[in-house]
C-alpha cells in the first residue's frame, strides 16, 4: 500500500502507519492506494477509515457492472476498464474508489490470473504522473477522484481507437478474402477476426454506457453538492457519453462489413447450390432409365444393341430438354 499526501509542500509519501494521524491533522489531500488486497489492507480500511463492512467486502471481490453507494461522510464507487486478452477476450480491470471530503482510497479489485497485474495500474501511474510534473494540484478529494475518472476514460478511449485500427485492416483484407482463399487469408480466420473485434467494441460499449450510468445518478443526488464537484460529474457523464457513442458508431461500421462478408458468402452458397441442383436434374434421366434397363439390354453374353441405343438416346433427349428448361428459368 503507498500512502501519499498532497498539498500546498508538494507531495509527500508517508508509511500507512500514520494514516490516522494524516486524516485528522494535516491540510491536504490523503490518498491510500490499495494494489493488492489482502488482510492488511481489509484492517486498514475497517480500523483506520472506519469504511462500512458492506463495501469492504466488495472490495475483497469482484463487481461485475460498476455501482455508487453513498455512505455518511464518503462516497463508494466502482468503475471498469478493458484489457486485450488471448483470444478476443477482454478483461475487466476492477478500480474501486472511497471519496470522501478530503482522502481518496483507490483499491484495485481482484484480476483474472491471465491479465497482467501492471494493468491495474494505469490510471494510478497517470495521476502520479501528473502530481509530480505539477500539473495536477488538487485541494479535494473529489478533484483527484475525477482525474482518476478521467484517466480511466482515456484509456476506453484508447482501446476503442486500437479496435478502429483493427476494423480499418479488416476491411482492407477483406477484398483479398473474397477474392481468393489462401492460407493468409482462411476466411474462417477472418470471420472469427471480425467477431472478436466487434465483441472489443460491445464491452467498450458496455462499460461506458454503465459507467455513465452510475455518474448520472451521482450527478441527481450531488454527491459532491452544487458547484465544482456537480461539474466534474457532469463531465464524467459527457466523456462516458461521448465513449459509447463512439464504440456504438464503430460497432455498427464493422457490423456493416461482416453482413457484408457474410451476404457475399451466402450469395456463393446459393449460387452453387442451384448449380448442384441442375446438375442433378440433368442426370436424373440418366439414373432413371440405366436403373430401370440397364440390367435388360446390357447382358454379359446377350447384348441388346438397338434396345442400348435407344434408351441411350432417350437419356441423351431427356437431359437436353431438361438443360434447356433450366437454362430458360435462368437456374445457370
Amino acid at each position: 500500500m503507498q500512502l501519499t499526501l498532497i498539498s500546498d509542500r508538494g507531495i509527500e509519501v508517508h508509511p500507512v502507519t500514520e494514516a490516522a494521524q494524516l486524516l485528522t491533522g494535516v491540510d491536504g489531500v490523503v490518498w491510500l492506494d490499495v494494489p493488492t488486497w489482502d488482510a492488511e489492507a481489509e484492517r486498514v480500511l475497517r480500523d483506520v477509515f472506519g469504511f462500512h463492512p458492506l463495501a469492504i467486502r466488495d472490495c475483497a471481490n469482484r463487481n461485475q457492472v460498476p455501482k455508487v453507494h453513498v455512505y455518511p461522510g464518503h462516497v463508494f464507487l466502482v468503475l471498469h476498464a478493458p484489457l486485450a486478452g488471448a483470444a478476443g477476450h477482454v478483461h475487466y480491470i476492477e478500480l474501486d474508489q472511497f471519496i470522501g471530503e478530503h482522502f481518496l482510497v483507490t483499491v484495485h479489485g481482484p484480476l483474472n490470473p491471465a491479465a497482467d497485474p501492471a494493468a491495474a495500474r494505469v490510471e494510478v501511474e497517470t495521476v502520479l504522473r501528473r502530481l509530480e510534473s505539477g500539473r495536477l494540484r488538487p485541494e479535494r478529494a473529489f478533484e483527484l477522484a475525477y482525474a482518476m475518472v478521467s484517466a480511466l476514460s482515456g484509456r476506453l478511449r484508447a482501446f476503442t481507437a486500437d479496435l478502429t485500427g483493427q476494423t480499418w485492416q479488416l476491411e482492407y483484407e477483406l477484398q483479398d478474402v473474397v477474392r481468393r482463399v489462401t492460407a493468409e487469408h482462411d476466411p474462417e480466420v477472418f470471420l472469427d477476426r471480425l467477431f472478436r473485434t466487434r465483441h472489443g467494441l460491445v464491452a467498450v460499449r458496455t462499460m461506458a454506457g454503465l459507467s455513465r450510468e452510475v455518474f448520472a445518478r451521482m450527478h441527481k443526488i450531488e454527491v459532491f453538492g452544487p458547484g465544482p464537484g456537480q461539474h466534474r460529474i457532469d463531465d464524467a457523464v459527457d466523456q462516458f457519453d461521448r465513449l459509447s457513442a463512439m464504440a456504438h458508431g464503430q460497432q455498427e461500421y464493422l457490423q456493416g462489413t461482416i453482413d457484408f462478408y457474410q451476404a457475399r458468402t451466402n450469395t456463393k452458397v446459393t449460387i452453387a447450390a442451384e448449380r448442384l441442383a441442375v446438375i442433378a436434374a440433368v442426370t436424373l434421366p440418366v439414373t432413371a432409365v440405366s436403373s430401370i434397363l440397364g440390367m435388360n439390354v446390357i447382358v454379359f453374353d446377350a447384348t441388346q444393341p438397338l434396345a442400348l441405343a435407344v434408351a441411350i438416346l432417350i437419356m441423351i433427349v431427356v437431359s437436353v430438354i431438361l438443360l434447356i428448361w433450366c437454362k430458360r428459368r435462368g437456374w445457370w
